[in-house]
């Protein structure tokens, strides 16, 4: 007999990180549902560390850093990911600005996110566009960008908000991003601004089959706007769920909170048990 192979906790989390997620997809229907930081947006300022154990405490799976991380250091960046690993969480994405995009900064981008362990790099934000000469340098950026990104392992994202659906020269901005963008490149949905817009996330999904490998269960009602909790609004989840699976190719769900009547960690924590309701 040879000789026994051990290996730590550690570099057996970090192995498994390295691992595409489409391939664990294919070999487990249990699909990770995290937390968009954004939601407790305040205490994260106040207590990094402490905010992110306590959203794993409250039975998240996985967690999305929104663009502040990019000032982040190497080191403090080492230390956020020991703490994901001690909690047993993951990052399979974080939210970024175009700078990440940008000659001059995707490879820090690059660096950060290698270190976190994530997959994606989306898009959270276009910047300045109106034209639709603006919205289609978009694409353009983050086709290049990607090119690059692939060659780490990892690929580029996009994340709608309202603007996207709104037509710009007759045409929305959301069909022209999917249409120009490489068929690697995530579309990640926010359904909130999908319902707010008037548009239908389960067509959305269904027309980009394999694209839709995230979205944010994001509420929205004509009463309560976003501030509405998940499932008392007037998301169809059933059959957004269904189509996410079935079609979109969903590989983790974030669940988004913009606010509530409640604090962001008691809002947080109704999160896990709407979608378990929302999604029997």
């Amino acid at each position: 007999m040879g000789k026994h192979l051990t290996i730590s906790r550690r570099s057996f989390l970090a192995l498994v990180g390295a691992a595409p997620l489409a391939s664990a997809a294919l070999t487990s229907k249990h699909i990770p549902v995290g937390l968009e930081l954004y939601s407790v947006r305040e205490d994260l300022k106040k207590d990094l560390m402490g905010t992110v154990r306590g959203v794993a405490k409250l039975g998240y799976e996985c967690v999305e850093f929104y663009s502040p991380y990019y000032d982040w250091t190497a080191d403090y960046t080492k230390k956020v990911r020991g703490e994901l690993d001690a909690l047993g969480i993951r990052c399979y994405s974080t939210h970024n600005s175009m700078v990440s995009f940008a000659p001059g900064g995707i490879n820090k981008a690059i660096h950060l996110n290698r270190i976190l362990g994530a997959h994606y790099l989306v898009l959270a934000h276009p910047g300045e566009v109106s034209s639709t000469d603006d919205w289609k340098r978009v694409p353009d950026t983050l086709n290049k960008a990607n090119g690059v990104l692939q060659g780490h392992g990892m690929h580029a994202g996009y994340h709608n908000h309202d603007l996207e659906w709104k037509a710009v020269d007759g045409r929305k901005p959301i069909e022209l991003l999917a249409e120009n963008t490489e068929k690697s490149i995530m579309l990640q949905l926010d359904v909130g601004t999908c319902l707010e817009t008037g548009n239908d996330p389960v067509a959305w999904i269904e027309k980009n089959p394999g694209r839709i490998r995230s979205l944010h269960l994001k509420e929205w009602s004509p009463q309560n706007g976003y501030r509405v909790l998940l499932g008392q609004g007037v998301g169809r989840w059933k059959k957004i769920f269904a189509a996410a699976e079935s079609t979109g190719g969903v590989e983790y769900y974030l669940i988004e909170q913009e606010g509530s009547d409640y604090s962001e960690m008691e809002t947080a924590d109704r999160g896990p048990k709407a979608y378990r309701e929302l999604h029997a």
